[in-house]
């Protein structure tokens, strides 16, 4: 059997408000100590020679929350951009931002495109996040394009290829993910890179993401190392 290389972990991040319920604290406790494990993740990921994770912050299905909760998640989010993605970046860390950035503030906005351009020669790790995401959204972004580009004549309809169309997406340049992990129990994708993990091998863990540790996350590489990826070949 084939020993796999783990080039990409993707994670959905799951089980911040049930979190704080379990300890009776209000939910943005939850999502303040779930952003602080990011923190431990993303450096046992580089320590581990992984090159690519790429984390689900916000969807897009996320903005239906109540106003209250979306304005505090917002201000963590600002909190986390000024201070601790500043210290990931620092370990030599490339971070990139993908999700309809539009719908978010124009100060957000602004701070990641900062990050992006300061930490754009980083090559330890990269580091992805999901903010204001939709990979529903993020396909018929990418039809679009691909559209505009048949109505400009630039191509015809004979040349596009699943090639071009993943080209298009937010995650152009990025490998597939080779892994996806959800924490808290759920068992669904959730609208979440479903063009990018058409072979990705799934772990579902039942472990809050505030509580998910290193251990566990070295737990499922090795459980991946023992599975054959086939591809549908055989």
């Amino acid at each position: 059997m084939t020993i796999n290389t783990c080039n990409h972990i993707a994670i959905i991040m799951d089980g911040n408000r049930r979190w704080a319920q379990k300890k009776g604290l209000p939910k943005i406790m939850g999502h303040k100590k779930g952003a602080e494990n990011v923190i431990k993740i993303t450096r046992a990921m580089k320590d581990s020679g992984v090159k690519y994770l790429t984390l689900y912050a916000f969807s897009t299905e996320n903005w239906q929350r109540s106003d209250e909760e979306v304005s505090e998640l917002m201000q963590l989010l600002r909190e986390y951009l000024n201070k601790e993605l500043k210290e990931i970046m620092s370990n030599n860390v490339r971070i990139l931002f993908i999700g309809e950035r539009e719908m978010l503030a124009a100060d957000i906005r602004d701070k990641m495109h900062s990050l992006e351009e300061e930490s754009a020669h980083n090559s330890d790790l990269t580091l992805c996040i999901a903010l204001s995401y939709g990979s529903r959204q993020e396909i018929v972004s990418a039809t679009k394009k691909i559209a505009q580009m048949v109505e400009d004549k630039k191509i015809n309809v004979s040349q596009i290829t699943p090639e071009m169309l993943s080209s298009c997406l937010y995650t152009a340049n990025i490998p597939d993910p080779d892994i996806l992990i959800r924490t808290s129990g759920e068992q669904r994708i959730s609208n979440y890179l479903l063009w990018q993990i058409a072979y990705t091998e799934l772990f579902f863990s039942d472990t809050l993401w505030p509580d998910f540790g290193t251990e566990e996350l070295c737990q499922i590489i090795d459980k991946f190392n023992s599975r054959e990826r086939r591809y549908g070949k055989n």
